[in-house]
């Protein structure tokens, strides 16, 4: 099981690409790439899930603690990219609701905040 990691970094503007499977075997790959990113104050993280074909546990729990650490240090995250399978994963754990996902293909989003 792969994953790949590619981040652009703007001043307080983090994207964040990820390509691959995130699992319990790739999740504390990826934790350790775009963790640290999140202890500055005041970052704007989108990360693009649209090349990750899946998704488990693991992987969600990074973006909680994710989002957790840019919200304490007054940050905000967004999830681009989703399909319907990983839409409805994030809906049915409550993730969605707490958040800000969009399910719209990389073509379509809007990235004037980038």
């Amino acid at each position: 099981m792969n994953i790949s990691v590619k981040i652009q970094e703007e001043a307080n503007k983090i994207k964040v690409d990820i390509q691959g499977e995130i699992d319990a075997f790739t999740a504390p790959k990826l934790r350790e790439r775009i963790f640290p990113l999140t202890d500055k104050e005041g970052v704007e993280m989108i990360i693009n899930l649209s090349n990750v074909s899946y998704l488990d546990s693991t992987g969600l729990g990074v973006f909680v603690g994710v989002f957790k650490n840019l919200r304490s240090n007054n940050g905000g995250l967004q999830i681009i990219g989703l399909s319907s399978r990983l839409m409805r994963l994030f809906k049915m754990t409550g993730l969605a609701n707490i958040i800000n996902i969009s399910g719209q293909s990389e073509g379509e989003v809007n990235e004037s905040t980038f």
